[in-house]
């Protein structure tokens, strides 16, 4: 009978101890729901770009863009030139999603022939209850092949490459609103204005603002941080409007800077606002 009553209450005590061990797993599976319930925030921006600047926002997996970025030149002469027309330039891009943090592209220039490759990556993508916001590195190698030996008796390969690499941090702060930060490094190797530095650091900022249910304002500036003193360069400011179009984005914009590459309207850019020298532009992409 003792040793009944003993069995019964090993049974008993096995049961209640695999009850507990239960409700244990119970709690820390929902636990881990919980953790991947914590929502990834829509993307802070509708393109790859807010205007000049990269934005945030990846090709996804799988995905091949080809973009056509064209910048006319200066609208100052009005209709001499048709406002630009007759001195634009244009840059042609093929990106592709290799992962849904990494994306490789390649881009031709017209502007000083100008070659460059890059990789776009997601380090952290902004999440309900997670992280408060998205952070992309971006790294750019470009080529200027316009240069020309014949003035430049010393001229070697190197010195036609410059390098750009930035953090992007946005956050979404509403379905209306979206910030971004971008401090860049920029080393060019031979600078257009020998008393500049040739590494040179670059604060970006940019920002979104949902005017419709299809179209935003957008607006991105550079803060040249060591531009060299008498410098004939000014700090890029862009000011245009995205157009949502059946999944693909038309931006539309104005800007003192031509060049589209980085190390061009961050470090290069010739137009000044305040004497009506800027550029009419657009961004168009296709993605297949």
């Amino acid at each position: 009978m003792k040793k009944q009553t003993v069995y019964l209450f090993a049974l008993f005590a096995g049961m209640l101890v695999t009850h507990a061990q239960d409700d244990l797993l119970d709690e820390l599976e929902a636990e881990n729901n919980i953790d991947s319930l914590k929502l990834t925030v829509p993307s802070a921006f509708k393109a790859l770009k807010i205007v000049n600047l990269e934005s945030t926002k990846l090709a996804d997996k799988g995905d091949f863009y080809f973009i056509v970025a064209h910048r006319f030149g200066s609208v100052e002469n009005g209709f001499d030139d048709l406002f630009g027309l007759d001195n634009a330039v244009t840059k042609l891009s093929f990106l592709y999603g290799f992962t849904d943090w990494l994306n490789v592209g390649f881009a031709r220039s017209s502007f000083q022939k100008t070659y460059g490759v890059h990789a776009k990556y997601k380090l952290f993508s902004q999440t309900e209850g997670g992280s408060p916001v998205n952070v992309t590195g971006y790294n750019l190698v470009t080529l200027n092949t316009e240069l020309d030996r014949a003035f430049l008796p010393l001229l070697e390969f190197d010195n036609r490459l410059a390098y750009t690499w930035q953090i992007l941090v946005s956050r979404k702060f509403s379905d209306s609103f979206s910030f971004q930060l971008a401090p860049s490094l920029l080393h060019e190797n031979l600078v257009s204005f020998i008393p500049q530095a040739n590494t040179q650091f670059i604060l970006g900022l940019g920002g979104r603002i949902k005017v419709s249910k299809r179209m935003s304002i957008n607006a991105d500036y550079g803060w040249h941080l060591n531009r060299a003193a008498n410098s004939p360069f000014n700090n890029s400011l862009s000011i245009g409007v995205d157009i949502e179009t059946g999944g693909h984005v038309f931006q539309l914009h104005f800007t003192n800077a031509q060049p589209m590459f980085e190390n061009g309207f961050l470090a290069n850019g010739t137009g000044d606002w305040t004497e009506g020298v800027f550029f009419f532009g657009f961004n168009l992409s296709r993605v297949f």
